[in-house]
């Protein structure tokens, strides 16, 4: 016999946005269904966050030890156990995983369905033998890596972040087949563990960011030894004896030969398969259609996080769970396309960015001028050896901020309060005006906004008003 449930709120996904608006709902006085056909925890559980930094962290331990002499620390060069490695990622995934289990779940009143959910009416979600007639769903079904039409790809062994973290070894040579973020925080961390490594991207890495503060990101991968393909096309992968071959396009064609391949080119919505033309819901290739209140075409149904296209990070789908917990919960009418949204590639040194590029303002035609302070000239930054990289300020009429941008150690910390700045409408002067202790990397945010005043503070007007003041005594 079917069952029929009728709850306040059906989420279709177990990812972060998911967890999260299942276990807020609940909490709240709720009653939820959670469907989940695959791990609970979704993407940046297993496959995506949580794995990858482990994995940068143990990258960043061996680093540092064969980086020690230079500060004077004489120590032998480390030896990497690629089965130990990656028994500690896993480790770390074990460690976090009963936060998002469904035992956990199941103790805050939420009704945890292990199935493949789909829609059958604008009205209702069946999955095993049961049927869901919500007061509200919400599509929350994450992401997967995209895969390539490349002619010989599907003959040749390769890995994703789905398969990657599997292995029990670190590659002799990893050919990365993309160098957008993933691929550019994996090559980084491969080469630190000893492996020889190849980047093939067929613009330019990180291409999305701003290109000055990407060149600081693309120095340090060239010094360490990555070897980065730009502007090539892989036009043919075969399998060989030892591994894979790609055949590569463009400025320099090549044929590169290694042991394994990561395929990181971007990532897809999970969007098919669910019935959402039988409830209504418009989609577009690579998303569901949504409102700025994140309300697909079916006006009970909602879609957070990768579903709903634009970025694709964990953070945006928690904060999408929030929008629309207070917009089912609370009838408040709020919006998801006013908030700042930060972002970070977890590389050394790192990358962050919240609010317009250069090019962006370009684009826009905005009335703009940009204050910079480089990391070399930030004592703490000298201390540590960590000199790399800049902050950039995209200042706007006013000292308004429309954008900041760090390539530094450390900078995903750094971008926290320029995000909070752009949020709450702050201006560069307050920012030039906090009192940063010493010596810390955020002195170079100051620094930065200060220097923006720097020709004005210290004009020739500045110094007449300054004479003429010292004469009156």
């Amino acid at each position: 016999m079917t069952e029929i449930l009728t709850p306040d709120i059906c989420v279709i996904g177990a990812g972060s946005g998911g967890l999260l608006l299942a276990a807020g709902a609940s909490q709240m006085g709720a009653s939820v269904v959670l469907f989940e056909r695959g791990r609970m925890g979704g993407d940046c559980l297993n496959f995506g966050c949580v794995p990858s930094k482990s994995l940068i962290a143990a990258a960043h331990a061996a680093h540092t030890v064969r980086d020690a002499a230079r500060f004077g620390v004489g120590v032998a060069q480390p030896t990497v156990d690629g089965r130990a490695v990656f028994a500690r990622v896993r480790a770390v995934i074990a460690a976090i995983a009963p936060n998002d289990s469904v035992a956990r779940f199941e103790a805050l009143g939420v009704r945890v369905i292990q199935a493949h959910a789909r829609f059958t009416d604008p009205d209702c979600v069946v999955a095993d033998g049961i049927e869901v007639r919500a007061r509200r769903f919400v599509v929350a079904t994450g992401s997967s890596p995209a895969v390539p039409p490349i002619p010989g790809l599907d003959q040749a062994p390769y890995l994703t972040n789905e398969t990657v973290f599997d292995l029990d070894a670190i590659p002799e040579h990893l050919i990365v087949l993309g160098g957008g973020p993933i691929g550019i925080e994996l090559a980084q961390a491969f080469r630190r563990l000893g492996a020889k490594v190849s980047v093939i991207e067929m613009q330019a890495i990180l291409g999305r960011d701003d290109p000055e503060l990407a060149d600081a990101i693309r120095r340090q991968l060239t010094v360490e030894g990555v070897a980065i393909r730009e502007n090539a096309r892989a036009e043919r992968i075969e399998r060989t004896l030892s591994g894979v071959a790609v055949e590569i396009s463009g400025s320099e064609p090549a044929r590169i030969e290694g042991t394994h391949l990561l395929v990181a080119v971007g990532r897809r919505p999970h969007i098919k398969d669910l019935g959402l033309d039988l409830a209504g819901i418009a989609i577009k290739p690579e998303r569901i259609i949504v409102d700025a209140r994140l309300r697909t075409t079916n006006p009970r149904v909602y879609a957070i996080g990768d579903a709903a296209g634009g970025l694709q990070f964990t953070h945006v789908a928690n904060f999408h769970a929030g929008i629309v917990l207070r917009n089912i919960l609370f009838r408040w009418p709020a919006r998801a396309d006013r908030a700042p949204i930060p972002r970070v590639t977890y590389t050394d040194p790192e990358l962050a960015q919240v609010g317009l590029t250069e090019a962006e303002a370009r684009a826009r035609n905005l009335s703009f001028q940009i204050s910079r302070w480089p990391m070399h000239d930030n004592d703490r930054a000298q201390a540590e050896g960590k000199t790399e990289g800049l902050v950039k300020i995209i200042v706007g009429p006013r000292g308004r901020i429309l954008g900041a941008g760090i390539a530094a150690a450390h900078a995903g910390e750094l971008i926290g309060p320029w995000t909070l700045a752009m949020a709450e409408g702050l201006g560069l002067a307050a920012m030039a005006s906090v009192v940063a202790p010493y010596p810390t990397l955020g002195e170079a945010g100051k620094r930065a906004a200060g220097s923006f005043f720097a020709p004005t503070l210290f004009s020739e007007r500045t110094r007449t008003i300054v004479r003429l003041l010292a004469r009156l005594g």
